[in-house]
């Protein structure tokens, strides 16, 4: 079943998909971790990619049927901070939701860190009711 939303959205150019499957092969700790916890939490109805092109982006994380994009980012992102703020501004302006995490919370703090993202979830869900 092809989706029109991903369609849109996803583009996939060979260049883009080759890069995805290389970051989901060389996945940091944290996103090794982060990714388990996702996995888990897919019996509950929000299945989660990883490394997933999203228009001129890859997201580490995206739930498509809530259009959740969660980012696990190391130090390297306060030397990108605005490269980071306007990713996030066109992630927004294509209805997704952007939350981030930083790899040290990930680590040290899985649990809180999947309590967080079921908050969106949830919060994403009561804004966008699925129809039956």
């Amino acid at each position: 079943m092809t989706r029109h939303w991903e369609a849109r959205d996803m583009p996939r150019s060979v260049a883009m998909l080759d890069l995805a499957r290389g970051l989901r092969r060389n996945m940091t700790d944290a996103e090794r971790r982060l990714w388990r916890v996702l996995r888990e939490q897919r019996g509950e109805g929000t299945p989660f990619r990883r490394q997933h092109p999203i228009g001129p982006y890859i997201v580490d994380f995206v739930c498509l049927r809530a259009r959740l994009v969660v980012e696990v980012d190391g130090g390297q992102h306060d030397a990108q901070a605005e490269a980071d703020a306007e990713r996030t501004r066109w992630l927004t302006g294509r209805g997704y939701r952007v939350v981030r995490f930083w790899n040290d919370d990930v680590l040290r703090r899985p649990s809180v860190v999947a309590e967080e993202i079921r908050r969106e979830l949830l919060q994403r869900a009561g804004e966008h009711p699925t129809s039956s």
